[in-house]
Formats: structure tokens, sequence, C-alpha cells
């Protein structure tokens, strides 16, 4: 069967047709994306995209959305759209459907993607466990985190969590004073604040105070690039430090889901991390656990490269839900 995709976030929606196969493999065709700004609803920007196609679409759609999924209104996290599913089959002229979390979908997407779809990035370069728990967590806006369960019978589930917003625990110094200025913000300081895309500029702001020197108020895509690029010798250290950060939460997430099975890193930011990631502090902050260093060190940790794993996962869901075998 065919299905529409649909991968929802704050600024762009993308849209591609999903070929599910009777044993239940999938097959993208190339994504369209379009910008949330440019349309006043979802409905506009599903006429749109069905009007790419030749005015005919599928009669069934699955979505990923960026936000709370249940209820008879869904909105948004960070666009004005608003969805009504019993409105789903009136407004889109389709028969069925699914709607999942959008970190709902990309442990759906762990589940089903081929080996090659994910790197090696620290403990045993094996594949995931095909019979126990994965827990997934992908840094962005925010910080998703997820658990799969998975049998070696071919069954699995998967479970979205609010797991971002744990206890931020400092390890060093520097970590103590990273959070010392965030509690200036925030009663509390959850993970999220420090192992997200715009924690960069607060933790370069922290590395700055310690050296006694000013830097300019700059966006995090400003900072991450230049990062990146190791152009800047503070944004440099605040990634480093970024990494050190994703390492200990990596490790205690685990260890709270009991994912021995095997860890995803996921998210926008995760995959541009992937070439950094190897070769910085990263694994010796996961295997950092005290007398549970061994055990953390017998977990293959992994980077999911797949290029759309939103709009694969969702049409996983769906396959999953209405009854598609693996």
């Amino acid at each position: 069967m065919d299905v529409v995709a649909v991968d929802i976030g704050g600024t762009h929606a993308r849209f591609a047709i999903a070929h599910v196969s009777a044993d239940g493999a999938i097959e993208l065709e190339d994504p369209e994306t379009l910008h949330t700004a440019d349309y006043a609803s979802f409905q506009s920007a599903w006429q749109s995209f069905r009007n790419s196609k030749g005015g005919t679409l599928p009669p069934r759609i699955s979505m990923a959305i960026a936000g709370p999924v249940g209820g008879e209104v869904i909105r948004f996290t960070n666009n004005p759209w608003i969805i009504r599913p019993s409105l789903m089959e009136s407004k889109l002229d389709v028969e069925q459907w699914t709607i999942v979390n959008d970190f709902e979908a990309i442990g759906h997407a762990v589940a089903r993607a081929p080996e090659d779809q994910f790197i090696h990035l620290t403990g045993p370069d094996e594949p995931l466990a095909s019979d126990g728990t994965i827990s997934i967590l992908g840094p962005g806006t925010g910080l998703g985190v997820a658990h799969l369960w998975r049998s070696s019978a071919g069954d699995y589930r998967v479970t979205a969590t609010e797991g971002g917003h744990i206890d931020f625990a400092p390890l060093d110094s520097i970590e103590d004073a990273i959070l010392a200025r965030l509690r200036k913000r925030h009663n509390r300081v959850s993970i999220e604040r420090v192992v997200c895309g715009p924690a960069i500029i607060e933790i370069r702001a922290t590395l700055a105070a310690l050296e006694g020197r000013a830097v300019p108020e700059e966006d995090d895509v400003t900072l991450w690039t230049r990062a990146m690029a190791d152009k800047d010798s503070l944004a440099a250290a605040a990634l480093d430090r970024f990494c050190l950060s994703l390492g200990s939460v990596a490790g205690d997430i685990t260890l709270a889901q009991g994912g021995f099975g095997g860890v995803v890193i996921a998210g926008g930011l995760g995959y541009r991390l992937r070439d950094h990631l190897p070769h910085s502090g990263f694994a010796e902050r996961f295997r950092a656990k005290g007398r549970f260093a061994n055990l953390m060190g017998e977990i293959p940790v992994k980077l999911i490269v797949h290029p759309q794993p939103g709009l694969f996962g969702a049409a996983a869901a769906f396959a999953k839900e209405h009854g598609v075998s693996q």
C-alpha cells in the first residue's frame, strides 16, 4: 500500500509518499519540504503537496508531530497549526490515519531501519540487540527521549517519554558553573537546558565568564557553525563541553530505562555531530557510571544516519498500527 508520510516540526513540514510492501518493507519517494510559516493551516499545506502530486494522494496518512498527540485537538509546540483527528477523513479525504509524537516516530525508525543506516559511536561494534530495550535520545531544538523494546520473535513497542526534562546533574566545576548560570534564569534546570541546540549559547557564555572574557551576543546557529568549523576557540570549547554532557545524559537515561540492548543518538544536531562525537569525550562520559562502568562499556552506542527518520518512522508506525507485517 501507499501512505502519505508527514513529519511536522515548528519550522518545516515534510511530506513523502511511502510504499509499504506486504512484508512491511518501506520505501520513501523523494520528500518535499514546506515552510510552516507559508501556510495558514495543515490543510493548506496538504493541498499544496497534493497539487504537486497531480491532484491525487493515497487515502492513507501517517503524521509525526512535534508536540503532544492525545486529545480531540492537537496543537503544535512551535507553530500555530492545529489538527482535529475527528475531521481527518472529511478535511483530507483519507480513509486511514496514524498520528504519533515525532520522537515516537524516531523510535519506529530505529526499530525498522537496516543496519547500514547506523554508524558506531562507542561500545562493541555490533548490531543493536534484537531482544531487549534500546534507549533513544536526540538533541535538537529540545531533547527528545524514547525507548524501544523488541523481541527476537519480531515484535516491538515504542514509548515516547519526557526524559529531556529530568534534572541536570553536573559532574565537574565547569558544569557547576553552567548550572549556576542557568539557575539565575530558571527555577529548575533540566538536562534539556544543557543538551540541546540553543544550549551552546549558555555554555559558551559560561566559559567566557570563567576566563574573564567578553563575547558578543550571537544566535545558536551562528555559534554551531563556527564551532563545527573550529574557527572560534570558545565556540569549539563549548562544542566539546556539549559532547561531554551528551555522553553523561545518554548514560543516565540508559541506566534509568535499562537500555542495555543498545543506545541510539538521533535528532538533527546529533546527525551534524556524527564526525565529531566519536573523537570527543562522549564515550568516556557515557561509561563513567561508577560501579556500572564495565556494564556501560558493553553497550553498543550508535547514531542513526537515515536521511528522513521522521518520515520513515511515521510510515513504520502506520504499518504497525494497521497490521502490516515487518
